[in-house]
């Protein structure tokens, strides 16, 4: 009798505990869950593959986008207004996303944008609704024909390049795709007007390190020196270089980051190896570094979390 009555007492005691835990966001569980849009989810995975080859016991596991947001314990976040991270306390940034407008090779869009240069003001007369155009910007009549496709999810890059215009997501004109931006390049292939803008790593074969070969890149007015790398015979690598050299105005930038709550050890040593080691596989993975003062930045950020937490 004495016996049952302790093992009930142990598995009360156990219940308890769990229940604190649950409620107090620490996750019991062996496994940790990253969610990720498919941009990055190739640089996720070298991550882990290479993190557990350091700390063999833990195990990581990345979902799709329908997961439970409560069993998410990081979450891959951009840095913009319209990408709301309410749900999750804290972000710690390792890198940097470049979205460039795109077409379908071959496509009738293709021709009609073959030979344009097109600077700030004709990107923004090609994709938002806005009747309050700068007056020296002549009107393009070809753009009317164009069908321009966008992400609607939070997890798209549609607010990152709206903002670098000055406009919200909301005022793109065509069509709003909904699920992961990679579908972005399919609506491209079925319309032969179609125009929309990608992430590199979602323009790019990673492994070639040119275009898919799907994809044809839209004209940009740029420096002659820069042309050549931003054309559809360029490389991942040189169009990386240069934007890492310096910030070009018709180019949306983005700081990418990972989004949690309340953070582990498990996940804040994950966060330390990410800054530490990590984000060497940036480029490889089509990702900009972030500049060394805010790299600085952000390692200091979960170092004092660190430790805080001895």
């Amino acid at each position: 009798m004495k016996r049952l009555v302790s093992i009930i007492a142990v598995v009360t005691v156990l219940g308890l505990t769990n229940a604190w835990a649950e409620g107090n966001g620490v996750n019991n569980s062996s496994v940790r869950y990253i969610k990720s849009p498919r941009f990055a989810r190739p640089l996720i995975e070298k991550w882990v593959e290479e993190y557990v080859k350091t700390e063999p016991g833990i195990e990581f596991q990345i979902v799709n986008g329908s997961a439970n947001k409560e069993n998410i314990d990081l979450n891959v976040v951009f840095d913009n207004h319209d990408n709301s991270t309410n749900d999750f306390s804290h972000v710690v940034y390792f890198g940097e996303t470049a979205v460039l407008p795109i077409t379908a090779r071959s496509s009738e869009a293709a021709r009609l944008l073959e030979g344009k240069h097109l600077n700030s003001k004709k990107l923004k007369q090609l994709f938002f609704l806005n009747d309050d155009f700068d007056e020296d910007v002549k009107k393009i009549k070809q753009f009317d024909r164009l069908v321009i496709y966008s992400g609607s999810n939070a997890s798209s890059v549609a607010a990152s390049f709206a903002h670098n215009f000055g406009e919200e997501s909301s005022s793109f004109r065509g069509k709003r795709i909904s699920g992961d931006d990679l579908f972005l390049n399919t609506a491209l292939t079925k319309d032969p007007l179609g125009v929309s803008f990608n992430t590199l790593s979602n323009i790019f074969d990673l492994k070639s390190r040119h275009l898919k070969d799907n994809i044809s890149l839209i004209g940009l007015d740029l420096k002659k020196d820069q042309s050549a790398s931003f054309s559809d015979n360029g490389s991942l690598d040189d169009v990386l270089a240069i934007l890492e050299n310096g910030k070009i105005s018709e180019v949306a930038i983005e700081k990418v980051g990972v989004s949690y709550n309340q953070a582990d050890d498990v996940v804040n040593q994950f966060l330390q190896w990410i800054l530490d080691n990590g984000i060497k596989y940036n480029h490889e993975y089509g990702l900009l570094n972030l500049d060394r003062k805010e790299a600085n930045t952000q390692l200091d950020k979960v170092k004092s979390v660190l430790t805080a937490q001895k």
